[in-house]
């Protein structure tokens, strides 16, 4: 049943927020899609409808037709609705000069810039400073025999090593990183750490304009696509906060998982190897990014036995499509290595593939250098004690408390080689 606007009504819908999103998303997908199908009527903050696509296909389906389901969020037709401090409007944003929201034509051209300024970036490099970063973090902990690694590790790592190959100073890049966490962290000083941000952003493009280096930042500046500094500044804000939270959360996931879950204890001091399967099972069963906002309808249609008016707003529901039983027909079985799953996206707006080799990277290094610095690393509390972030947007661990035998620390030499 839907309104006259199209969009389903509150009284069936499912609100898009509570304990459940936190405990067991898992089951509540299945329950949606028992009672409503592929696609699920939902409420927003402040009881504003959407729908859920919950199906593999219909997902699919929804990112592969862009002249159909758009990124432009100028389409949506609940804006009259929205109030200037909705909670969301940080991650349904109008109007915003990033890669975003660009379609069509400016959109290929502008994630060619970036694709291309990321390619630049030496793979041995990328592994090298992913190592030195990781050692550094390991230093400050290794002597004491037990840490949170969330805190301490993975929510450092990535966005050290993305400021650096962007082109930040280590020195720039310390700060970087606290406004970065703050502003995700949604808490009294996310807007001070959006605003660093920003500021760190555009002071970096103006520092590579007068000297350009071998640098994502410079890239992007010298591409010849007509993009102004703005424009940069804005996407590199959005790779800076898209590949720092899910890739620590990637790293978080991975390792609890190689922790807790009978199918790897046995592999968890047993190679590298281990690492990539655990990373790979956690893109299927634990996706950092569970749902992702959003796709609007072009014009009235019909998908998964639901009609969509125009406007109306369907969010990406990755994690549900990754467990649609007509995907994953045993569950509880590895994966084997299978990467169909949809957690980097599907279509023209999915995650850059070398964006997301530079998260694989990033994460992969970080895991294994911490498995061969701590090789006894375990568990501090008992598993079921381990809880969630209360997000149904990004999924990750809140802290994952470990003990280790002490080690010394490395401390290398000439630790802090990046850009100026």
């Amino acid at each position: 049943m839907t309104t006259a606007s199209g969009c389903p009504v509150t009284g069936g819908s499912v609100p898009l927020s509570g304990p459940r999103f936190q405990s067991d998303p898992v089951q509540l997908y299945r329950d949606m899609r028992r009672d409503h199908g592929a696609i699920a009527p939902v409420v927003l903050d402040g009881d504003v409808p959407a729908w859920l696509v919950l199906g593999y296909r219909e997902l699919h389906q929804v990112t592969g037709d862009p002249a159909l389901f758009s990124r432009d969020s100028d389409l949506w037709n609940q804006w009259d609705r929205i109030p200037d401090d909705w909670p969301l409007l940080p991650m349904i944003g109008r109007k915003q000069p990033s890669i975003l929201y660009t379609v069509g034509e400016r959109h290929s051209v502008r994630a060619m810039m970036i694709s291309n300024a990321l390619e630049g970036v030496d793979p041995f490099s990328l592994k090298r400073y992913a190592e030195e970063f990781a050692d550094e973090l390991i230093d400050r902990f290794c002597t004491k025999g037990s840490v949170d690694i969330i805190a301490e590790y993975a929510k450092l790592l990535p966005a050290l090593v993305l400021a650096r190959i962007y082109g930040f100073s280590d020195e720039k890049a310390h700060p970087l990183v606290d406004a970065i966490n703050d502003m995700i962290d949604g808490r009294e000083r996310a807007l001070a750490g959006q605003q660093h941000l920003g500021m760190s952003m555009f002071q970096l493009l103006a520092d590579k304009h007068r000297e350009p280096g071998d640098d994502v930042a410079s890239r992007m500046l010298a591409d010849t696509g007509g993009f102004t500094d703005e424009e940069v500044a804005q996407d590199l804000m959005v790779m800076m906060a898209a590949g720092h939270q899910p890739t620590a959360d990637w790293m978080g996931n991975s390792l609890r998982l190689m922790l807790t879950d009978d199918r790897f204890a046995a592999s968890l001091s047993g190679g590298r190897h281990s690492v990539a399967e655990a990373m790979n099972e956690v893109l299927w069963e634990d996706t950092p990014s569970q749902n992702v906002a959003g796709r609007w309808a072009t014009r009235d249609t019909h998908i998964g036995g639901r009609h969509i008016r125009a406007g109306d707003l369907l969010i990406l529901g990755i994690a549900a499509a990754n467990g649609d039983p007509q995907v994953r027909t045993h569950a509880s079985a590895l994966t084997g290595g299978n990467n169909a799953f949809l957690s980097f996206g599907h279509g023209e707006h999915r995650c850059p593939f070398p964006a997301q080799e530079t998260a694989e990277v990033i994460a992969r290094t970080g895991i294994e250098v911490l498995l061969d610095r701590l090789p006894d690393v375990d568990l501090a509390v008992p598993a079921e004690q381990l809880t969630r972030r209360p997000s149904p947007w990004l999924r990750g661990l809140t802290d994952l408390p470990v003990t280790f035998t002490p080690t010394p620390a490395v401390g290398r030499p000439g630790h802090f080689g990046g850009p100026a």
